[in-house]
């Protein structure tokens, strides 16, 4: 009988803990996509100008914007943004391990609107439906669980 309840209890509350362990990751997935918008609106008040590299985290990106490299329109060698060491690979910055399946990772998606407009579309770029976000700049990467929204900086 108490083994019973005892794996009951087990079969109720594993689900539970893989819930809260993907809420968790993708926290965090949103934490680091306000880090990057953050470096680069600071990019834009110290140059008046957007990163040249821009539209994804790729190495480029990712040398501009947490080095003291002065190419790539980073002429007085600022770093802009830190990146924990499980946010990088060789591609650049990526999504943690354990985001999605299998292991894969994803660079983060940006966008900035160089026009004035107001808004900018994700739709144009990538998967999510999202269109219109009211942001001079976006940053996110696709919901592994449903491919079409976004996790990072908008709804």
């Amino acid at each position: 009988m108490v083994i019973s309840i005892i794996g009951l209890l087990a079969g109720l509350g594993l689900p539970a803990i893989n819930g809260a362990m993907k809420a968790g990751k993708k926290a965090e997935v949103a934490a680091m996509a306000e880090s990057i918008k953050t470096a680069v609106n600071a990019f834009y008040a110290e140059y008046s100008s957007y990163p040249s590299n821009s539209g994804i985290t790729d190495s480029a990106f990712l040398t501009n914007m947490s080095t003291t490299n002065t190419n790539g329109g980073n002429y007085r060698g600022i770093a802009f943004l830190e990146v924990p060491p499980k946010f990088t690979n060789s591609r650049g910055i990526v999504t943690p391990q354990g985001l999605y399946k299998g292991g894969g990772q994803s660079n983060f998606f940006i966008l900035i609107d160089t026009q004035g407009l107001g808004y900018v579309n994700p739709k144009l770029v990538s998967s999510v439906t999202n269109t219109n976000v009211a942001s001079s700049v976006a940053v996110w990467v696709v919901d592994p669980n449903t491919n079409t929204k976004a996790v990072g900086t908008f709804k």
